[in-house]
């Protein structure tokens, strides 16, 4: 409606300047210049009109977007005008402003939900331009960082240098581990970051989260799994000695003392030999027991140098070729790129690769389409990777997390320390052993070196 009638205004001043002018050129031409001269001063004016009709409606349109540029919401034009189209304008710039406000509103509600919602976060989360100016630290990440308030990082320098080295250092998508130490306690901080735009500023955004509590729980949980192990192991050692050596007390024990000698047969003088020979294997049992587990905590430091990947797991591959069990199974080695080098010690490696190998090869049994894979790469983080692939019966989802537990073992046979082991070589590596199975379909275990 707005348009149509400051259309119609325009189309009309613009429809008597026309008039005007060709008034003015008929009457020039004619020589009647009292006329041409009259109609000169009406196409003026109508020019004028013109000129001050549109500049009053620009001028009223620039106020308005100056208003809301500057967050005015308070501009109001007057709705009761002899012009009507001046007065729907003003109407309509009414409403757009009214609209814009509740838009405005609305978009500082949610601002300060989201920042309301940030500040009570339980991880710390903060933002900082490529100067060091923090332009967002909520209250957590200031408690985790033991300063307040946060305006630039160089602000951490009071707090730990190599904390603030660290910030300094940061690039999109790193995630670093810190200990911060105090007077009061110490804080394993993990912190992520990544990369933000906000108005044509590029930001770091980073989160830090005291990891100490999670590990605290998982240590107390590892060790509560352990101990569950050494028990059942130790109760299934101790109780057949217990119940031979009560036995083998009744044959000598009587109900006013000691047994003499002419009381003894021959069935209870073997039965007593059978009965300390089983006490003695069970012993020596326990005793590799024991061992076994001093094995886990006695794993010397690896003597590392560069090893070829390729070297490392086609010396596995002969190792495994020498087993019998290996006839019917697919053996596979992938390297890629093919000069991969890896800092290991080739030697513990090498151990942690066949032990792992003749697992699958355990796990896989009389497998028509049995395979094994040994693959090594880097990842799309940069890592090296080594890896045991087999398509076997896998892991129960129940088990899975058992697996690295010492002495824990789903075989018939064995200590159960092997994976435990592993895992401590691996360890002592700076890297890590995972597992990832899928029942029936496949079982992954993944050695990955920073």
């Amino acid at each position: 409606m707005v348009s149509r009638h400051i259309y119609v205004q325009l189309v009309l001043r613009i429809l008597l300047i026309t008039l005007a002018a060709m008034g003015m050129s008929y009457f020039f031409f004619k020589g009647q210049y009292i006329f041409a001269s009259f109609f000169l001063i009406l196409l003026t004016m109508q020019t004028a009109y013109l000129i001050r009709y549109v500049n009053h409606t620009n001028r009223k349109i620039a106020y308005f977007f100056d208003a809301i540029k500057n967050e005015d919401f308070t501009l109001r034009f007057p709705e009761k005008l002899s012009v009507k189209s001046l007065e729907e304008l003003n109407h309509s710039l009414n409403m757009l402003n009214e609209q814009i406000q509740n838009i405005h509103l609305k978009k500082q509600e949610q601002e300060q939900y989201y920042q309301e919602i940030l500040k009570q976060a339980n991880i710390g989360i903060l933002t900082f331009n490529k100067k060091g100016h923090i332009l967002f630290a909520n209250p957590t990440v200031e408690k985790l960082l033991n300063h307040k308030p946060l305006n630039h990082i160089k602000q951490l320098n009071q707090v730990d240098e190599e904390l603030y080295e660290l910030f300094a250092a940061l690039k999109p998508f790193d995630r670093k581990l810190f200990q911060l130490t105090n007077e009061r306690e110490k804080t394993q901080l993990t912190l992520k970051s990544t990369s933000i735009t906000i108005d044509k500023q590029e930001l770091l955004l980073v989160v830090i989260q005291d990891i100490y509590k999670e590990l605290d729980e998982k240590e107390t949980d590892s060790w509560v799994r352990l101990i569950k192990v050494l028990t059942h192991e130790i109760m299934n050692t101790i109780t057949p000695i217990t119940s031979i050596s009560d036995s083998i007390i009744k044959y000598f024990k009587a109900k006013d003392g000691v047994v003499s000698l002419d009381d003894f047969d021959e069935n209870q003088i073997i039965n007593t030999v059978k009965g300390l020979e089983v006490i003695k294997e069970q012993g020596n049992d326990l005793m590799s027991f024991v061992q076994s587990y001093r094995s886990i905590l006695s794993v010397p430091a690896p003597d590392k140098e560069l090893v070829l990947a390729q070297k490392l797991l086609d010396r596995v591959k002969i190792l495994m070729d020498q087993t019998e069990q290996t006839t019917n199974v697919s053996f596979e080695v992938l390297v890629h790129p093919e000069n991969l080098e890896l800092f290991i010690d080739e030697k513990q490696i090498a151990q942690v690769l066949l032990n792992l190998s003749k697992n699958s090869l355990q796990s896989i049994g009389n497998r028509e389409d049995a395979k094994i894979k040994l693959s090594a790469g880097i990842d799309n983080v940069g890592n090296k990777y080594v890896l045991v692939w087999d398509n076997g019966p896998g892991i129960p989802e129940d088990l899975i997390d058992e697996v690295f537990v010492p002495f824990f073992t789903t075989k018939n046979t064995g200590t159960g320390v092997g994976l435990s082991l592993s895992k401590q070589i691996v360890r002592l590596h700076g890297g890590s052993l995972k597992v990832r199975s899928i029942p029936n379909k496949e079982t992954v275990f993944i050695m990955r070196f920073k």
